[in-house]
């Protein structure tokens, strides 16, 4: 599945890299930058980076499920990894608002 078009960069694609951190340090942040600082690649749009986070946050919640990491430490670190997420939609969503005001 084609997760960035501007980039031409795969759901597989983002897998592989998110794996290839987790393998070196399990309970290190992955941005999207990180990511895409992996893949050689820069956002352009950065409009595939709200499905680009859920592939990262799906990506951590399988290896430490794999991992079999104890629910009491892999709870909370997504947890702060929803929040992170969520504010950052919201501040997108505010920019966009100010635009739109600003456009009018």
């Amino acid at each position: 599945m084609l997760v960035c078009s501007c980039n031409v960069i795969s759901k597989r694609d983002i897998e592989e890299v998110v794996r290839s951190f987790l393998a070196v340090d399990p309970w290190q942040l992955i941005t999207p930058g990180k990511v895409y600082h992996a893949l050689q690649k820069r956002g352009r749009c950065c409009g595939c980076f709200p499905n680009l986070i859920n592939i990262i946050v799906a990506e951590i919640e399988n290896h430490h499920r794999q991992a079999e990491t104890p629910e009491a430490d892999i709870l909370p670190f997504l947890a702060q990894l929803r929040s992170e997420y969520e504010r950052t939609q919201d501040l997108r969503k505010q920019a966009v608002s100010r635009r739109r005001a600003l456009a009018s």
